[in-house]
């Protein structure tokens, strides 16, 4: 059970520890406690126990907005952090590890801004908290962050076996759509990660693509995701689409995709047509590099091969969107 920072007691099996991003809250809790988080993000909500502790981040822009919105207060920025963090409260908490990424400025907390604030904090023995950034780009880099929060939280043993559950779990996806794509042409796929202007989904998506039978019709690399043009979605003529914009639950993408914005560039698009295009929350899935991207591939698996596969993350987190 997850208890207030101050009912903690001092001599624990686990460091007390802060994450300030979504998925590293996911990967405490799944490798060790959550009773050893003392403080989360503004936006860490799983497991849902996590939204009893103190949040130690804000926004500096409205999230709430629509996506040409955010994307146009995050320009106009000027590289200034879209995130604050509470210093004296985190001060107070006096965390042994904190948890912080590198991978995007605009979702979370700079790693560089966390370092700088660590660095004031003195803990009783006279050193300063633990600073563990994340940057993974693949899944392979997901397991080794598992490893290495792991070994932070003294959990080296959870770790292991975290890791090993979710390996498996991905080789069953990937052998199971193996054999349902052989000897058929592979569907062509298009995952959107933001909605205007549009971006392809990369890191671990077009890996994922691969690994349930399909084929990325925007063709990305594997790295960094990348700003395109509706165009380019039209021109592939993907046999599906999937809407999984960074930080979106489900009903704002399905609100979103209709639009005056979007849906005219949606609506002619032939798996539209014939009821393939998806919204799926990306705020809880795709774009959140914690334990939950094996959920992803598996809803992935579903939704491009519905009669072979049944997870509960589907019903939960994906819905078709009708004309």
């Amino acid at each position: 059970m997850l208890m207030p920072p101050d009912s903690l007691e001092k001599t624990r099996a686990f460091p007390k520890t802060v994450s300030l991003l979504p998925a590293g809250t996911e990967l405490v809790s799944s490798i060790a406690a959550a009773d050893c988080l003392v403080g989360r993000s503004h936006e860490c909500d799983w497991p849902p126990e996590v939204k009893r502790l103190p949040a130690l981040t804000a926004a500096r822009i409205d999230p709430m907005v629509s996506s040409l919105d955010i994307d146009q207060q995050v320009k106009e920025s000027g590289g200034n952090p879209l995130f604050s963090v509470d210093e004296s409260l985190l001060a107070h908490l006096a965390p042994d590890l904190i948890l912080t990424q590198a991978a995007c400025d605009v979702c979370a907390v700079d790693a560089k801004q966390v370092l700088s604030i660590a660095d004031t904090i003195r803990l009783e023995d006279g050193t300063s908290p633990t600073v563990l950034t994340l940057s993974p780009e693949s899944l392979e880099d997901l397991f080794s962050d598992i490893v290495r929060v792991g070994e932070a939280l003294n959990a080296q043993d959870q770790a292991r076996h975290l890791s090993s559950e979710l390996k498996k779990r991905c080789e069953h996806i990937t052998t199971q759509c193996d054999a349902l794509s052989r000897g058929h042409t592979k569907p062509t796929i298009a995952l959107i990660e933001w909605l205007d202007p549009p971006m392809s989904a990369g890191n671990w998506v077009p890996e994922m693509i691969r690994m349930a039978g399909a084929t990325d019709a925007l063709k990305a690399d594997p790295g960094k995701s990348h700003w395109i043009k509706w165009a380019d979605v039209a021109e592939a003529d993907p046999d599906i689409v999937i809407l999984i914009p960074c930080g979106f639950e489900l009903q704002r993408v399905l609100t979103e995709a209709k639009t005056p914005a979007v849906w005219p560039h949606l609506k002619d698009l032939r798996a539209t047509r014939e009821g393939r295009l998806f919204a799926v929350d990306g705020h809880h899935l795709f774009n959140r590099p914690g334990p939950r991207l094996v959920d992803s591939l598996e809803v992935l698996a579903e939704l491009l091969h519905p009669q072979s596969f049944q997870f509960e993350a589907t019903a939960r987190f994906a819905k078709r969107i009708e004309t």
